[in-house]
């Protein structure tokens, strides 16, 4: 599959460089960059800084922490001469370029250490973390030099469909990315005064890898893309683009929950996708959530929904608050009736021709 991301990183890079090469010839290290308390040249260090990081937990396959190294700006190679502006923006580009590189050579299945919120991302998180970093401090040294500055509306919805996805569209990409991270105003909204990304969650049984969907993925999924996948049998299940289809209304809502949405179950020995597997909504007020799954035809019959669905539903048991996980299965639906009964689930009443099973911790 094509990795998302890379020209993402390099076309915010150039971006970058192009906006701020206007004010090349001024001495950052005496500018406050934005509302940050750091100077511009500080700023444009932690920029190259990250740039490199996320490429070195890609590349190092880091599982824990941070690879122990960082740079700094240096103009020889004594290191005893701070690198001028100029030399600031080839770093940039320089680790831009980095980054872009292992995101093109890293397996599309690979996660590797980033604290927020749940210790991994696999390679787009990373290229959406990236072009974040790009974009918002660019605007930040921007501010601070006192030039305007506005990306591509692309990138910075690229940014918001995968590492925002909780919140709800704006009237423009960026500004809603300003809002988002404190950098800016919404008419109708509060302004944020404490934000933190999110990538996706990642569940694993002992065949599969449930994988949380992102916003983005959940568009292209409802308009009949892969969601950059490899689907078993060429496509997903019509079932699995229905879910998708509510999931992306619901971040049109600003109602996405990426714990509480739709998980793609990929097999572990070949990174194919089999089908999808999620929840109807968050756990209700008496700690209720109720749980649904299709699968791909050519994944059927081999217990990949059941070891699933046991996998979702002990991992909602242990979240705080909740008491049951509740399923509702046609009455004619024989081999999903199966499923819920193989799961551990108790069939509990019967409406209308559907059969409600739950599972309580």
């Amino acid at each position: 599959m094509r990795a998302v991301g890379a020209d993402q990183v390099e076309e915010a890079v150039a971006d970058c460089v192009a906006a701020l090469g206007a004010v090349a010839d001024r001495d950052w290290a005496e500018v406050r960059a934005g509302r940050l308390e750091w100077d511009c040249r500080e700023t444009a260090a932690h920029i190259g800084s990250v740039l490199v990081a996320y490429a070195g937990q890609l590349t190092g396959r880091a599982q824990d922490a941070y690879v122990p190294f960082e740079i700094t700006l240096d103009g020889s190679e004594d290191g005893l001469d701070p690198a001028d502006t100029a030399g600031a923006l080839q770093v940039i580009t320089t680790t831009g370029a980095l980054l872009a590189a292992a995101i093109r050579t890293t397996p599309r299945a690979v996660r590797a250490f980033h604290p927020y919120p749940f210790r991994h991302a696999n390679r787009e998180g990373f290229a959406a973390m990236g072009v974040a970093e790009v974009l918002l401090h660019t605007h930040d040294i921007a501010e601070g030099t006192g030039i305007t500055y506005e990306p591509p509306a692309e990138l910075a919805s690229f940014v918001l469909t995968r590492i925002f996805p909780q919140v709800r569209p704006g009237p423009a990409p960026w500004r809603t990315l300003l809002w988002a991270t404190g950098r800016g105003e919404l008419p109708g909204r509060e302004p944020v005064t404490g934000w933190r990304w999110s990538n996706n969650p990642v569940l694993r049984s002992e065949r599969l890898v449930l994988e949380g969907v992102t916003p983005a993925t959940a568009a292209d999924l409802s308009l009949a893309g892969d969601g950059g996948y490899e689907w078993v049998g060429g496509a997903a299940a019509d079932g699995t683009r229905e879910g998708a289809g509510i999931m992306a209304a619901q971040y049109e809502e600003g109602v996405f929950h990426p714990e509480w949405g739709m998980y793609v179950l990929v097999r572990r020995d070949d990174d194919r996708a089999v089908g999808a597997m999620g929840f109807h909504g968050v756990p209700d007020g008496k700690g209720r959530v109720e749980i649904g799954y299709d699968l791909v035809v050519g994944a059927r019959g081999h217990g990949y929904a059941t070891e699933a669905l046991r996998t979702l539903s002990r991992w909602a048991l242990e979240q705080e608050g909740v008491q049951t996980v509740a399923a509702v299965v046609e009455q004619g639906n024989a081999p999903s009736r199966k499923v819920v009964d193989r799961a551990g689930f108790t069939r509990v009443s019967e409406n209308a021709g559907q059969i409600s099973y739950e599972l309580r911790g």
